[in-house]
């Protein structure tokens, strides 16, 4: 089982939640995840599966995390800094469980019917995360285009794909070098 510190070596930006208590919840789901989803380390899971070479899933939760920082500290509205920062260190935490691990590859796991969006916005209500929070992991991705999304929600949601379409188009000008 993976430890709170060994998470806050992983994740540093854990540091930016101010209430330790929300904090603390914040590596329980990930701590239950990687526990429920037989992963022995973080790092073994890729940011995607839709296409080859991502990168590593750790590397894509700080990049959202720390854009979404930095789309709040340019924002006049009244935001949520500690909500907005769990939610983007948890949007993807459903990840360890819809892949798994087989013979050294990684896989989607087949029999897992639920996407990453709603096994990690149930992890996270299941430790008992304000619904603000729960939201933001709903609705980062294509499920979320019918709810009514929270300005924190947006945040995440957007750079989620600023990061996704960067890391695609890069990664295809990579393979066309090749």
């Amino acid at each position: 089982m993976v430890s709170h510190e060994s998470l806050e070596s992983t994740f540093p930006e854990l540091s930016l939640i101010q209430n330790k208590d929300l904090r603390d919840k914040v590596s329980r789901v990930w701590k239950t995840a990687q526990d429920k989803g037989h992963w022995a380390r973080l790092e073994d899971v890729p940011f995607t599966m839709l296409f080859p070479d991502s990168g590593r899933l750790v590397d894509h939760t700080r990049r959202i995390t720390k854009l979404a920082g930095a789309v709040a500290a340019v924002r006049d509205e009244k935001l949520n800094t500690d909500y907005l920062i769990a939610g983007a260190l948890l949007h993807d935490v459903g990840k360890l469980l819809e892949y798994e691990l087989v013979s050294g590859k990684v896989e989607k796991r087949r029999s897992q019917t639920q996407r990453h969006p709603a096994i990690g916005a149930t992890l996270a209500q299941d430790v008992g995360l304000p619904p603000e929070i729960v939201l933001i992991i709903a609705a980062h991705s294509h499920e979320g285009d019918t709810m009514n999304r929270t300005p924190e929600a947006i945040i995440v949601h957007h750079c989620d794909f600023i990061d996704f379409e960067i890391k695609k188009t890069t990664q295809k000008k990579g393979e066309q070098k090749k």
